[in-house]
């Protein structure tokens, strides 16, 4: 179907038709700019505190965010990646005809090229004052607004982007008009780095391993599943980088990480989006208690390079995230917030009675692992404000990792919590392939086909381990709710450029 134009648009078509009869190309191949706005901030003020000559000479470039018309001047502002700077056009400097042509030809969302001095107003705002300008790029859509009015002949609008479902759809606009999201995927990039620095300092070897496997594995959630025409061979979206990191320790790298997609077949809320970004690392000769002493150790470290400090706020808590972190073992933990002692409840049957008895529904025929995740997700995790280990999981929802030695039933993992977000989870490894083997038989036996909880059986993971992997500790991390904590963002959409969203029919 050919595009429906709104008036606004068919106005700037009009303009572009205009322009490219005077054979202006109003999408030119080349641009020229010596310095980006806060480039050219520093070198004034720099002149300026030295007593040296300001008249500087520079070339801007940028969107056109603000344009006011006062006679034979004209006032405009440019924005570009690092900020905004005035412009300041004057018939006396550039002619009548090329100031009327700005005024007339120009809009808001169009890319100037402006060369010209710098200079402070009588209000001490940096300006440029052009001496040349040519357009860059037209802007036909204008950008979204609340409002706009007619100011001196000429359409002012005043633009924001409010309603959150637009922003995420045009994300592209919203970075357009939205200074503080563009600083909220800057974050976010200064957080990959610093994690990478961190793991990098410590002989760590970052790798890539298969996006499309043919057996899923390493987490508990439903994969998302794809065809290999040629190969004739279903494939899955991975779901977790475990297995394929672990194998890796088998070949004596000794300590392993990846950062990178994931992929989960799962429903979608404030913390959860099938497609996201975690960090997971692998150690040999560490348990998961050396792993929570490390993860304390690259949380601040990463609080330190990104933020420069250690106490955030987030969401009307103030979080400390100083080492050490708390320590809570499960069992306390659900007996501390609902009264039932899962200790004392040996049996799925016991706990759900246990459970029935304090008004808590039960899911039918659920098993005792998924009735105790289901306590610490409804009823734990969101008193955990500050940082906190909770640690020592039951074997049945935790088949990657090692039992304790004095209880079989009960595994050597943790997750860490802050402000009632799951950040990471880890575990003490397991490395005896029987033990394992017999855990995929065991999930496989006991879940349905389509319960996330179920692992499938992965014979050449078991082939690798057979050849002997070395004792470890590993760790997983969403690199998106850490953005989310410490850029202050309630829902993961606002730290993925661009999140899964329904068709807008389908919302209707």
């Amino acid at each position: 179907m050919p595009i429906e134009y709104t008036n606004l648009e068919k106005i700037r078509l009009e303009k572009l038709e205009r322009l490219r009869a005077q054979g202006i190309d109003p999408y030119p191949t080349r641009a020229q700019r010596t310095h980006t706005s806060s480039e050219a901030a520093q070198i004034f003020e720099k002149a300026e505190s030295e007593g040296a000559d300001t008249n500087i000479s520079v070339i801007l470039a940028g969107r056109i965010r603000s344009i006011r018309t006062m006679g034979k001047i004209t006032f405009a502002h440019i924005e570009d990646g690092d900020g905004k700077i005035q412009l300041f056009f004057r018939a006396n400097d550039i002619g009548e005809e090329a100031l009327a042509f700005f005024n007339k030809e120009f809009d808001l969302g169009d890319f100037i090229q402006a060369n010209g001095e710098l200079f402070r107003t009588k209000t001490g705002e940096l300006t440029l004052r052009v001496s040349a300008y040519r357009l860059l790029a037209k802007a036909i859509t204008p950008l979204p607004a609340d409002k706009e009015e007619e100011v001196d002949g000429k359409i002012v609008r005043h633009t924001s982007l409010s309603d959150p479902e637009m922003r995420y759809r045009q994300r592209y606009a919203d970075l357009a008009i939205n200074p503080q999201v563009r600083q909220i995927f800057r974050t976010r990039a200064a957080v990959v780095r610093a994690l990478r620095e961190f793991l990098d300092r410590n002989g760590f070897l970052e790798v890539e391993t298969p996006i499309l496997q043919p057996i899923y594995g390493g987490a508990a959630a439903r994969p998302f599943t794809t065809y290999h025409n040629q190969l004739k061979q279903n494939l899955f979206l991975r779901i977790s980088f475990e297995l394929y990191l672990k194998r890796l320790l088998v070949g004596n790298i000794e300590r392993v990480y990846e950062i990178g997609r994931d992929f989960r077949n799962e429903g979608v809320d404030r913390t959860h989006n099938p497609e996201f970004t975690q960090l997971e690392f692998y150690m040999a000769y560490a348990d998961y208690e050396k792993v929570m002493t490390f993860t304390e150790d690259m949380v601040v470290y990463t609080a330190d390079q990104v933020l420069g400090k250690r106490t955030i706020t987030y969401q009307n808590h103030e979080l400390n995230l100083q080492p050490p972190w708390r320590r809570l073992e499960l069992h306390q933990g659900i007996l501390d917030v609902t009264g039932i002692d899962i200790n004392a409840c040996p049996t799925a049957e016991s706990l759900a009675a246990a459970m029935q008895a304090k008004g808590i529904q039960v899911e039918p025929q659920a098993t005792r692992g998924k009735l105790i995740d289901g306590l610490l997700g409804d009823y734990l995790c969101p008193t955990l404000i500050q940082p906190t280990f909770v640690y020592n999981y039951p074997r049945d929802i935790s088949p990657l990792a090692k039992s304790k030695p004095e209880n079989p039933s009960i595994v050597e993992r943790f997750e860490g919590y802050i402000a009632g977000m799951e950040m990471c989870n880890a575990f003490t490894e397991l490395n005896d392939p029987q033990d394992q083997e017999a855990r995929f038989l065991e999930m496989g036996r006991d879940y349905d086909a389509d319960d996330e909880e179920r692992h499938p059986m992965d014979e050449d993971y078991l082939r690798a381990m057979r050849y002997g992997m070395p004792p470890n500790g590993g760790f997983g991390m969403g690199i998106d709710r850490l953005t989310m904590l410490f850029t202050n963002c309630p829902n993961i959409r606002e730290v993925i450029l661009f999140p899964h969203l329904r068709e807008q029919d389908a919302e209707a």
